[in-house]
C-alpha cells in the first residue's frame, strides 16, 4: 500500500466544490449513456449477460438523482446563506444514491468506489487519497478479487494519481490515463477476456467515471479510449474464475439493514452458498450481490442478519449465452414435453407466434388484465424494477417472432432499450413503445391488431399511448419541494404527467383535483387503476365516477384493480 500524499499546508487539498461533484454526476451520466450499448457489447466477465453498461448507467443515475434531490431542497430553503449545499453533503449523497440504485456485479463495485472518493474528499483529503481509500474499500467488499477486472483499474488509476503533483486537475489527469492504460492490459490479465477479444466491461465504465471527473474539474473533456475492444492475440491460459463458466442460475440483489458483525456473518454463508460475492456499504445499510442456485436460501440469510428490502433476482445467462429458465417457465416446458422429458419429447418444438406484446406492470391485478389480453405481463414490484435480463427472458417466454414491449415506466426506458437490442440479436423482431405509465400501456394495449402490419401495429399502439395522460396519487414520506410547493410528511400528492402538480390532505379531494386538471384540456376516456388494499376503495371509485358524470359530459370511466402495493390510484385520461 502506498503511502498518503501529503498537502503542502499553504496548498488547499482539493478544489473540488458541490457544483463540480453536480457536474461530475451529470458527465458521467452522459458518457455512460452514450457508451452503455458497446459496453453491454463487450460484456463477457463475470457473467455474459450483456447488461454491465446498463447496469452501471443505472447506478450513477441513481447517484445523480440524489445530487439533484440535494440541490433542489438547497435551493427550496428561505434564502439560503450559500449558493449551492456544502460539499460534504453533495458527495455523500452522491455516493449514497449509488448504494440504494447499485445494479450488478460492477454497479455494486462502484458504488463503494465512490462510497470510498466520498469519505476522503468529504473530509478535506486529497483526490490521490479519495481514489487509494476508494480501491482499496472495492478490493475488500469483493469476497474473492479477480485482477483484469475493474478492481485493477480502480487500483491504477490510485497509483498513477498518487504519483501526479497534488493539485486536483493533475491528478485526476493521471488517474484517466493510469486506469486507461490498465484497461488495455485487462486481457493479458484475465483469460475470458483474452479469448473474447475485449477488454473488462466494468473497466470500461469506470474509465468513463474518470473521464467525466477528468472533464468537471478541468472542462476538457478526455481522450477517447483507443478501442473498446483489445486486439485478438494469444493469451496464456490463465485461470478463470467460477463465475465465468457454469456459474450460478441466479442473481441475487438486495438492500439490508444491518449491523457489521451479522454482515460478516453474511459474508461468510454467502460465500458458501455461491459465487462473485460483493457486500458494500456501511453505518447500517448495506447492497448485497450473489450468484446463487437457491435463490431462496440467499433472501433467508438476509433475513435472518437484518432487514432486506429492494430485492431483485434475475435469472443469469450461462457460458453459452442461453438465459436459465425460470421455475414456471421449465415447468411449462416439461408439461409441452419441450425439455426432452414429457411424453411427447420427441415431437417438435411449437412454432412461435406471429407477434405478441411484453408489458411491465405495477401490480397483480393489472398481469391478469395483460394476460387476458394475450400479453405477457412482467411484474415490477415496489422499488425492484426488473433488471433487462427478466425483460429478455420475458421476450423469449412469448414465444414470437414480432414483439412489442412497453415498459410502461420511465426509469425503465434504457433498460428495455437493452433487452431489445439483445432479444434483437437473437433473431426476434422487437419494437418499444416508449410508455411512461401503466395507464399508457393499457391504451397501448387497447389498440393491439396482431392482424396489422407489423409498423403500423406499432405506430397506432404508440399513438394511443402518446395520447393519454397520466396521473398518480402517491404519500409525501418526509417534507420536500415539489413543484407545487412544500410538502409535509402524510400529504397526499397529485402527480400529473411524473411532476407534483396537487398537494391535498386526503385521497378523495387530491384525486378529484387531478380529474378536474386533468380532463380541463378535454378528453373521452378515464381509466382509474386502484390499489387492493386501499381503505374505502370502492367507495372512492364511485365518488369518482359520479364527479366525471357529473362534471363533464360525453366522458366515460373504466376501472381496473392493480393489485396490492401499487400506488392508491392511477389515473389516464385518453
Amino acid at each position: 500500500m502506498q503511502e498518503a500524499v501529503q498537502v503542502p499546508q499553504n496548498q488547499p487539498p482539493h478544489d473540488l466544490d458541490a457544483t463540480a461533484v453536480r457536474a461530475w454526476c451529470a458527465k458521467a451520466l452522459e458518457a455512460l449513456g452514450q457508451e452503455r450499448e458497446e459496453i453491454d457489447a463487450i460484456n463477457v466477465y463475470p457473467v455474459a449477460d450483456g447488461d454491465t453498461g446498463t447496469n452501471l448507467y443505472l447506478t450513477v443515475e441513481s447517484a445523480a438523482t440524489a445530487v439533484e434531490a440535494v440541490f433542489a431542497a438547497h435551493e427550496a430553503a428561505l434564502a439560503p446563506a450559500d449558493p449551492a449545499p456544502d460539499l460534504p453533503t453533495v458527495i455523500r449523497s452522491m455516493a449514497h444514491g449509488a448504494l440504494l440504485g447499485a445494479r450488478g456485479n460492477s454497479g455494486t463495485i462502484l458504488a463503494q468506489l465512490l462510497r470510498g472518493m466520498a469519505d476522503r474528499l468529504g473530509a478535506g483529503d486529497h483526490l490521490a487519497n479519495a481514489l487509494r481509500r476508494a480501491a482499496e474499500l472495492a478490493r475488500e467488499a469483493v469476497a474473492h478479487p479477480v485482477e483484469g477486472t475493474i478492481l485493477t483499474v480502480a487500483s491504477a488509476a490510485a497509483d498513477a494519481a498518487a504519483t501526479a503533483p497534488v493539485d486536483t486537475r493533475s491528478a485526476a489527469r493521471a488517474a484517466y490515463e493510469g486506469a486507461r492504460a490498465a484497461l488495455e492490459a485487462t486481457p493479458a490479465q484475465l483469460a475470458v477476456l483474452g479469448r473474447a477479444g475485449v477488454v473488462d466491461a466494468g473497466g470500461q465504465g469506470l474509465l468513463a467515471v474518470l473521464g467525466a471527473l477528468l472533464e468537471a474539474v478541468t472542462g476538457q473533456a478526455p481522450p477517447p479510449p483507443a478501442r473498446f475492444r483489445a486486439p485478438l492475440s494469444h493469451v496464456p491460459a490463465l485461470p478463470v474464475d467460477a463465475c465465468a463458466t457454469d456459474g450460478p442460475a441466479f442473481e441475487v440483489i438486495y438492500l439490508l439493514e444491518a449491523e457489521d458483525a451479522a454482515v460478516a456473518r453474511l459474508r461468510s454463508r454467502l460465500d458458501a452458498l455461491g459465487d462473485c460475492l460483493v457486500v458494500v456499504g456501511g453505518d447500517g445499510l448495506w447492497n448485497v450481490h450473489v450468484h446463487v442456485d437457491d435463490a431462496g436460501a440467499a433472501v433467508e440469510a438476509g433475513v435472518e442478519a437484518g432487514r432486506p428490502h429492494r430485492i431483485r433476482i434475475t435469472h443469469l445467462t450461462t457460458h453459452d449465452g442461453a438465459t436459465a429458465h425460470s421455475e414456471a417457465t421449465a415447468l411449462a416446458d416439461r408439461a409441452q414435453g419441450r425439455d426432452g422429458t414429457g411424453p411427447d419429447s420427441a415431437a417438435p418444438a411449437p412454432e412461435r407466434a406471429p407477434r405478441a406484446v411484453v408489458a411491465v406492470v405495477p401490480g397483480a391485478g393489472l398481469a391478469r388484465l395483460c394476460a387476458d389480453a394475450g400479453a405477457t405481463a412482467v411484474l415490477a414490484r415496489p422499488g425492484e424494477p426488473p433488471a433487462s435480463g427478466e425483460l429478455v427472458e420475458a421476450i423469449r417466454r412469448a414465444h414470437a417472432r414480432e414483439v412489442v414491449l412497453l415498459p410502461n415506466s420511465a426509469e425503465l426506458r434504457h433498460t428495455a432499450a437493452a433487452a431489445a437490442e439483445q432479444a434483437r440479436g437473437e433473431g426476434v423482431r422487437v419494437a418499444l413503445v416508449p410508455t411512461r405509465a401503466a395507464v399508457q400501456g393499457i391504451a397501448a394495449l387497447a389498440v393491439h391488431e396482431p392482424g396489422r402490419r407489423f409498423d403500423e401495429d406499432v405506430v397506432a399502439m404508440t399513438a394511443a399511448a402518446g395520447a393519454t395522460r397520466y396521473g398518480e396519487l402517491a404519500v409525501a414520506e418526509h417534507r420536500s419541494w415539489t413543484t407545487a410547493g412544500v410538502c409535509q410528511a402524510g400529504d397526499v400528492l397529485g402527480l400529473i404527467d411524473g411532476d407534483v402538480a396537487v398537494i391535498g390532505a386526503d385521497v378523495t379531494n387530491t384525486a378529484t383535483a387531478v380529474l378536474d386538471r386533468m380532463l380541463s384540456a378535454g378528453g373521452e376516456l378515464v381509466t382509474l387503476v386502484l390499489a387492493a388494499d386501499l381503505p374505502d376503495g370502492p367507495q372512492l371509485v364511485a365518488r369518482l365516477q359520479r364527479h366525471v358524470r357529473e362534471r363533464h359530459l360525453a366522458v366515460d370511466t373504466v376501472v381496473y384493480e392493480g393489485g396490492p402495493a401499487t400506488s392508491p390510484l392511477l389515473i389516464g385520461v385518453e
